[in-house]
């Protein structure tokens, strides 16, 4: 997320209570992301910048009654949001910058993030923190339920070199990071790039 974590929470603070109806259809890009992080019962997974919670149901489906969902987000208003819609009952909830997350080294199987590597204003340091939280051989997935040039679309801009979501831009990112690129995908549909904990 950002440095400057005023800003970030009351940008997200101000969109939360109607985030979900803004993107009603996501949900089943969600689940078919889950799906590919490959999780199995009993993992141990965290939803980085986890917002209103999204990814958490298709989460706890993923892992079972015996697994571990952790969700993190700097915005106490977008987890108010993860409760109104119940999805707490899918996942423990932290209030944290996932810059500085609250947990043990290797303590995680996986990590799921939706949307998070563009509010990192340190994208090393935040995909090093989140490395460190995962077991080596772990998987990180980074997602978002469209595609880098239909969001730049959306938003009325163009895709820069400097994208850190383009593929040339990200293996390099994530092999500084602690993590090795397994697989890219980058269609209008979805934007979903998975890696593993390097030793």
């Amino acid at each position: 997320m950002s440095d400057d974590h005023t800003h970030v929470q009351e940008f997200f603070g101000a969109r939360a209570a109607g985030w979900d109806s803004r993107f009603p259809g996501d949900g089943p890009a969600y689940a078919a992301a889950v799906a590919d992080l490959g999780l199995r019962a009993g993992d141990r997974v965290l939803d980085a910048g986890c917002g209103t919670g999204r990814a958490l149901p298709p989460l706890r489906a993923a892992v079972g009654p015996t697994g571990t969902v952790l969700g993190a987000d700097l915005t106490p208003a977008m987890l108010e949001a993860a409760v109104r819609a119940g999805r707490h009952r899918d996942a423990a909830l932290l209030l944290a910058d996932v810059a500085a997350l609250p947990l043990r080294p290797g303590s995680l199987d996986a990590v799921f993030a939706a949307g998070l590597i563009a509010h990192l204003p340190q994208p090393v340091e935040g995909l090093r923190e989140l490395a460190r939280v995962v077991r080596p051989g772990g998987t990180l997935a980074l997602f978002h339920p469209i595609g880098r040039a239909a969001l730049a679309a959306r938003q009325g801009r163009r895709i820069t070199p400097d994208d850190p979501r383009a593929e040339d831009n990200l293996g390099p990112l994530l092999a500084r990071s602690g993590w090795r690129m397994t697989s890219y995908v980058d269609e209008d549909a979805r934007f979903l790039s998975l890696a593993a904990r390097v030793d």
